[in-house]
């Protein structure tokens, strides 16, 4: 699990169950992309929650995931992608 900290102390990850995050403080969660079928049945990691990009189409929607997540993880310290 990757945890990015800013200079104010805010932690920010792709959440996971690695660790409590609850040790860290108090958690805010919120969706930052939304993996999802075409009338194809292709599937697209949509990122416009964060600012992001459409990714895909991929055949399964495990590929979908990973791409999903290491482009989360890739901007997790890039502030123009901040909620």
């Amino acid at each position: 699990m990757q945890l990015v900290v800013d200079s104010a102390g805010v932690v920010r990850c792709v959440y996971d169950e690695t660790i409590d995050l609850s040790s860290l403080g108090s958690p805010r969660i919120a969706r930052a992309s939304h993996v999802e079928p075409d009338a194809q049945g292709l599937w697209h990691a949509d990122l416009s929650p964060v600012g992001g990009p459409t990714l895909g189409p991929f055949a399964r929607r495990s590929e979908a995931l990973v791409a999903e997540r290491c482009w989360l993880e890739a901007h997790l310290s890039n502030s123009s992608h901040r909620r």
